[in-house]
């Protein structure tokens, strides 16, 4: 486990608050020392990029809805979609408060490049 820095938050719980939602991850680039530490970047910035992709999927699944035809696919692809990524959202944040890093696929290479890893 990390020692906890000037604003007694260790590196594992920051990083793991950062996958909240997208707002602490916003928090965490804005305010030092969080903005200074690679781990806590890379986490921020995949949750903002985790929070990005949820958005595109939610848009995606809505245009499906929208088709006719195979509007009624969504009845089974939305509840499916969402239950991955709400497993994946866990795996993360759970990963990161127990000081392990995760990296997704495409995602975590943005964020690696974000946060100069």
């Amino acid at each position: 486990m990390s020692e906890p820095n000037q604003s007694g938050l260790s590196d594992n719980v920051a990083g793991g608050l950062a996958y909240v939602t997208f707002i602490p991850a916003i928090i965490f680039l804005i305010i030092e020392p969080f903005n200074k530490n690679v781990s806590v970047r890379f986490h921020s910035w995949q949750s903002i990029f985790l929070s990005i992709a949820w958005i595109v999927a939610d848009i995606i699944l809505h245009i499906i809805g929208r088709l006719p035809g195979i509007g009624l696919i969504n009845l089974i692809l939305w509840p499916v979609v969402g239950l991955g990524f709400l497993i994946l959202w866990l795996i993360v944040m759970i990963n990161a408060f127990n000081g392990k890093r995760v990296k997704l696929p495409i995602i975590g290479n943005l964020a690696e490049k974000q946060a100069g890893a």
